[in-house]
């Protein structure tokens, strides 16, 4: 009997295909898929401009598989000036391969060191394309989940803890990789020192074992000096087991440029190049040449601000303000995000028609969990504001965890935001959907 195709457990639509269509049927407010929907910064544009525009720069042909030289150069100029990096001393020339957005730079790090029956530890909730990368390479997603306490403070990192006795039981060798992912999609949570050692002495045990780090939201830290975003490659002889990963997207709202990278020890890089020559070759000339003419300027003042990463946060910390306001009025928990632009809430007290269990949907699990369910009458019915439910982060046999909580993006616009909040403010003081 010949093998089966992997690609066909994937095939079938995904929350994304259902709930953004569903959203513009509605004319609701779409607070579900996390892309910002503003132009990028004037400086943004014009370093595009200047790209293509500026004589012999030759960002309109090929570039290096390994990554645009003067993105390499700019990578390890930004890495090797943040403190908790200079002693790593990145080299532009072995430690940085860039690729089309954060989600190819992980696809090429599994194939490049995945075997089929290759185990990889995921961390629920957990972005969905992760354990789907996973099992496009015949590798084995062991789930573990974050803890989740609806009683605590109403802090992402309060909520949202580590079970380190269910993460070590899950690793053995045939363990591959662990994924982290901080500031963490979709709860916010930011990974604490304490938690990130912790998982370092875990990981120190299996000398096979390499360490992908998703850290594309890492500009996006509201508690910077309380909460701040660690690199786990920074921890002692962590460097040599890690793949640190993050994109342009998040941090200059660039999501369609599809610009991103991995640091790490050169064998790893290697590999990772290795196979990208086979496959696209190298990624676009023009909009690496862009991000590092960007990185460069990002580290200037911007908008009395000391730098654009400064006003990057500053400015979505007031829309997290906004939007947590927002929810608090409508009866609508909110578990503040300690770094991201997505805000997970405590949806619990809120009631809705039984039939939305039996609706058509294109993607949800059958039967229907809860959280989905009330996503779509959210979206559809009442307050028709567009949420993401977190069900698909989980893996099946944890979907129940995500029951009383959806996600909501605030990477939006002031006018969006504030047409949500008035959407929510009618919301009936009982919670009762039904009610308007």
């Amino acid at each position: 009997m010949a093998a089966s195709n992997p690609l066909d457990a994937l095939s079938k639509p995904t929350v994304w295909h259902e709930f953004s269509p569903l959203a513009n049927a509605s004319n609701a407010v779409n607070l579900g898929q996390g892309f910002p929907n503003w132009d990028p910064a004037p400086f943004v544009v014009t370093s595009m401009v200047d790209s293509v525009q500026t004589p012999g720069t030759s960002t309109n042909q090929y570039c290096r598989p390994n990554c645009h030289l003067p993105l390499a150069n700019a990578l390890a100029d930004e890495y090797n000036g943040r403190p908790s990096w200079s002693h790593l001393n990145v080299d532009p020339m072995t430690n940085v391969m860039s690729s089309l957005g954060c989600t190819q730079v992980m696809y090429c790090a599994f194939r490049a060191l995945l075997q089929p029956g290759d185990e990889v530890v995921l961390l629920e909730p957990a972005f969905d394309i992760y354990g789907s990368q996973v099992v496009l390479m015949g590798g084995v997603p062991k789930f573990v989940s974050l803890k989740t306490d609806l009683t605590a403070p109403p802090t992402s990192n309060d909520v949202f803890t580590f079970d380190f006795d269910a993460l070590e039981a899950s690793i053995s060798k045939k363990t591959r990789v662990l994924v982290l992912n901080t500031p963490h999609n979709p709860t916010g949570k930011m990974f604490s020192r304490e938690e990130l050692e912790r998982i370092s002495s875990i990981v120190s045990n299996y000398p096979n074992l390499v360490v992908f780090s998703d850290e594309v939201y890492e500009h996006i830290v509201f508690d910077p000096e309380g909460s701040p975003h660690i690199s786990f490659a920074t921890l002692p002889n962590m460097f040599e087991r890690t793949l640190t990963m993050s994109s342009a997207g998040k941090t200059f709202s660039t999501t369609g440029w599809k610009v991103g990278w991995a640091i790490g020890p050169d064998d790893l890089i290697k590999k990772m190049t290795d196979l990208q020559q086979w496959v696209n070759f190298s990624s676009p000339s023009v909009t690496q040449d862009t991000i590092a003419r960007c990185l460069k300027r990002a580290r200037e003042p911007y908008e009395e601000f000391p730098t654009f990463y400064d006003w990057l946060a500053a400015d979505y910390k007031k829309r997290r303000g906004v939007l947590e306001a927002a929810l608090t009025s409508a009866g609508i928990s909110p578990i503040s995000p300690q770094g991201g632009f997505f805000i997970c809430a405590d949806t619990s007290r809120l009631t809705f028609p039984d039939s939305v269990y039996e609706e058509e949907s294109l993607s949800a699990p059958s039967p229907m969990p809860r959280d989905w369910a009330l996503a779509r009458y959210m979206t559809h019915t009442n307050p028709k504001v567009a949420v993401i439910p977190p069900s698909p982060f989980y893996s099946p046999e944890n979907v129940d965890q995500a029951k009383n909580y959806v996600r909501f993006a605030f990477c939006k616009t002031d006018d969006l935001l504030e047409e949500a909040q008035l959407r929510l403010a009618t919301i009936d003081p009982t919670g009762d959907l039904e009610k308007k």
